[in-house]
């Protein structure tokens, strides 16, 4: 975040080069970002290009040696930021940065803290106005081959910045250039990540105008590598064929795309001459400390409406107590620094907490099992529920009286009777997420029914057409109401006993998170949504609405766990240590066919089935490990959450399922049903829409801050180290939006109609350009589709699904059957995006 634009890696800078070569600090730089004939190169740095020292290998770049690895690219060099996210070393003697060598800001006379200023401004409001220049790019530009055949939002094309990498040519192949696309790895989930959350690409190196290899020494192949910042470790892509193509994988969350010359197409080590070099998008992210200076510059001042007070200071992942106004202040990240400044703001609403006495509640109790029969009447009733967590004592809410709501056990093919009564102090409906039930029963306030007020009751008619896991929770407030725990599952069983593999138990997990400060609940907004721009982030992580689950196995047990993410915003990727995993169904039916996974990447919303073996006595621990951002120094580092444990016991369990859980199962009937729709697979688009975002204006300097950011975006937003920022936008400033690209309607004034038996493809583009763009999932109500493919890679093991999560960036097609009349939602899954206005309406006829 906040780095200097480079010629290499950046569109912005691509398109200057173009134009005949960009001015650099007063000196102009030809192709690459390299000095025009005649000039010295300077160091991206400060200072020219270092000499030749001892252990620099002669001949790699050229004559003169080797360039260090930020010269190699025309791009900044971190040093300690590994492949694995490491921490970014402040104290590395070899990072020479303003920050000084080990950490200390160099003194600063008036003078020239006035000229640091002046220049700070100046690059702040130079990068927001290339974000927001970035931001506002049409979709023109006609048909183009590849990702990386135009710029800026194609509507139905991944963001070529963020997914293509401009290949650069050293003094060995003037004449050469070339790309690195990177394409989406299969996999059964949204996006393909590691076990411990890095992201996957698969690299498709593209090279032109190469000479021959035997012409710059003793090589007759040229070899594709990928590497870290740092050089180590290096992932050999490829040899290059007779078209200049190789291809392979990387997983690292920086990293260089290196070609060079080699001695034969098979080595596994780099040792020959560097030809082509390039970054990865995420290489931008670079640290600084000008948001320090202008936040505490600008504390206080206000153009947007949000409260600003002062208050104690703040220690690391502590939170100030709660002011007069009745807010509480977000806790920091306990890995992330934020500005001090930033903590004296407060979101433009009032705060909103349940304000019942917690005495006069009863304490919630574990959720409860209840099987219904075809014509059941069950009695449903939202209220208010004690809690204690982490030695707080919290006023929540709960179904029946439990958290989660009780889980529903019913057969496929039934019908049941839910009475429902609102005891809350809000209005609310009950959604029956995935269900494709009649219309009138979908549980949407003003659009197949009115909100039940407090007191009130409504009666639902639910049907289940679809054996798998599915959820209940509220359609109105829901950054709230669920957020505070109005949520529970529905599992439907088929009638089909070999409907899923032998199993020795089955478990249902709901995945959550929630917000504490250290005197409680960190409120919500009153009139508008708070966590407008990325969601609500919680900081205690919930598994059944505990903080720690547990479970007793035999070894060698097989374990069928039924997942739910039910968080506001928070993917979760989650594993079991030492154990082997397989997924087999998601949201509205099997997989074509299992596979084996390392982990589960789950989207609010989203459902999966996962077979998992304890095969060894002790422990296995349930983790979610993910790959964080410090947004301020612009490195990754790891987090690893565990959410409970396995206790695996030496007594084996009876009987052994071992060999039918080592084969991964075809689901034939799964393909027979999605077969007739494999004709429609290569017809053309029917429907588009593009996601993005309005940003209003926000407290001086949050908002040109949030801009900055928008130099490079992570596919998946996996934590909230933003917590301040994200935590004073609310809806009223930032507007989430769905925008038909073919009428320029947005979110509920577009106008898509349908008929029953219809099969429509729709296309999904994930606008980069947004000022803080994120993933977003996004739900169906009442029908199913498939997804067809993302980023253009068709998707080879199908699953009927309800809920997509899409990447930043990314296009995803479906294919969607309509079979259920009536008016239905489309709309983001994120509950505060939701809020902000991400949604839409289609209508669907009766046939005929």
């Amino acid at each position: 975040m906040w780095g200097r634009l480079r010629g290499t890696g950046s569109l912005a800078a691509r398109r200057r080069v173009e134009r005949g070569g960009v001015e650099r600090r007063g000196r102009r730089h030809c192709r690459g970002g390299r000095p025009c004939a005649g000039q010295r190169a300077p160091d991206p740095r400060g200072g020219l290009r270092r000499r030749r020292t001892r252990g620099d290998r002669p001949g790699e770049c050229g004559p003169g040696g080797v360039e260090p690895p930020s010269l190699l690219l025309g791009a900044g060099f971190l040093p300690g930021d590994g492949d694995g996210g490491g921490a970014y070393r402040r104290d590395d003697p070899g990072h020479r940065s303003h920050r000084g060598q080990r950490g200390r800001r160099p003194a600063m006379t008036r003078g020239s803290r006035t000229r640091r200023y002046r220049a700070g401004a100046a690059l702040l409001l130079a990068l927001a106005a290339f974000a927001s220049a970035a931001s506002s790019q049409g979709g023109g530009g006609g048909e183009v081959e590849g990702v990386c055949g135009g710029a800026g939002l194609q509507p139905g094309r991944p963001a070529a910045d963020l997914y293509c990498i401009e290949l650069v040519p050293t003094d060995a192949a003037p004449t050469a250039s070339g790309v690195a696309e990177l394409r989406p790895v299969p996999t059964p989930f949204g996006t393909a990540v590691t076990r411990d959350g890095e992201h996957v690409h698969a690299v498709r190196v593209t090279a032109r105008g190469l000479p021959e290899p035997s012409s710059l020494g003793p090589y007759t192949a040229y070899v594709a590598w990928a590497t870290t910042p740092v050089l180590h470790p290096v992932v050999r892509l490829g040899a290059l064929d007779a078209d200049g193509v190789a291809e392979g994988r990387v997983a690292f969350n920086k990293f260089l795309v290196l070609v060079t010359a080699e001695a034969a197409p098979d080595v596994e080590e780099r040792n020959g001459r560097l030809v082509l070099r390039g970054q990865s998008a995420s290489m931008l992210m670079q640290p600084h400390d000008l948001p320090f200076v202008l936040a505490a510059a600008a504390a206080g001042r206000d153009s947007a409406g949000a409260h600003a007070h002062g208050h104690a200071a703040h220690g690391e992942a502590k939170a100030a107590g709660a002011p007069a106004d009745g807010w509480i202040v977000p806790p920091m990240h306990p890995k992330v620094t934020m500005p001090e400044a930033f903590m004296r703001f407060r979101p433009a609403v009032s705060p909103f907490l349940p304000s019942a006495d917690p005495a006069t509640l009863p304490d919630a109790r574990p959720r409860q099992l209840i099987r219904l029969s075809d014509g059941d009447t069950l009695r449903l009733e939202a209220g208010l529920v004690r809690r204690t967590l982490r030695g707080r004592t919290l006023v929540m809410y709960g179904f029946n009286g439990q958290y989660p709501g009780p889980l529903i056990y019913v057969d496929q093919g039934t019908s049941i009777i839910v009475e429902f009564t609102n005891r809350l102090d809000l209005p609310t409906a009950v959604h029956w997420h995935g269900i494709r039930l009649d219309n009138r029963y979908d549980g949407v306030p003003h659009v197949t029914q009115d909100p039940v007020p407090p007191g009130e009751t409504f009666t639902y008619v639910v049907t289940f057409p679809d054996a798998g896991i599915y959820w209940y929770h509220p359609h109105h407030r829901e950054d709230i109401q669920q957020d505070l725990g109005l949520y529970g599952n529905l599992l439907v069983r088929s009638p089909d006993p070999d409907y899923y593999g032998p199993a020795h138990r089955e478990e249902v997990l709901m995945l959550d998170d929630l917000l504490l400060a250290d005197e409680g609940l960190v409120p919500y907004g009153n009139e508008h949504a708070t966590h407008a721009l990325m969601g609500r982030f919680g900081n205690l992580l919930l598994v059944n609405g505990e903080p720690r689950y547990e479970l007793d196995v035999g070894r060698g047990e097989v374990v069928r766990f039924f997942l739910t993410n039910v968080a506001n915003t928070r993917t979760f990727n989650v594993s079991f240590s030492g154990a082997r995993m397989k997924v087999v169904a998601s949201d509205v039916s099997r997989f074509e066919r299992e596979e084996w996974v390392e982990s589960i990447t789950i989207a609010p919303a989203e459902r999966y089935v996962v077979d998992v073996r304890f095969e060894s006595p002790g422990t296995s621990v349930l983790e979610n490990r993910i790959q964080s951002i410090d947004h301020l120094f612009g490195y990754f580092f790891p987090e690893v959450d565990t959410l409970g444990v396995v206790r695996v016991a030496e007594a084996p369990a009876v009987p052994d399922h071992g060999a039918a859980f080592s084969r991964l199962r075809a689901y034939r009937a799964v393909s027979a049903e999605i077969e007739p729709y494999r004709r429609y697979f290569d017809a053309p688009v029917e429907k588009d829409l593009v996601l993005t975002l309005e940003l209003g204006e926000l407290p001086f300097p949050m908002g040109m801050l949030v801009r900055m950011d928008s130099l490079y975006f992570n596919p998946v937003e996996w934590s909230g180290t933003m917590p301040e920022m994200n935590w004073i936008a609310t809806s009223r400033e930032v507007k989430w939006v769905l925008r038909d690209p073919a009428t320029g309607r947005e979110n509920m004034d577009i106008d898509w109609r349908f008929r029953v038996g219809d099969v429509v493809k729709i296309r999904l583009t994930n606008n980069r350009y947004a000022a803080h763009a994120m993933q977003h999932p996004i739900h169906i109500h009442g029908q199913r589709f498939l997804v067809l493919a993302v980023n253009g890679v068709p998707n080879e093991n199908l699953v009927w699904k309800d809920t997509v999560l899409l990447p930043v960036g990314a296009t995803v097609e479906l294919l969607l059957e309509l079979t259920n009349p009536g008016r239905w939602m489309l709309h983001c899954h994120i509950a505060e995006h939701l809020e902000a206005g991400m949604m839409m309406v289609f209508e669907v006829a009766e046939s005929g």
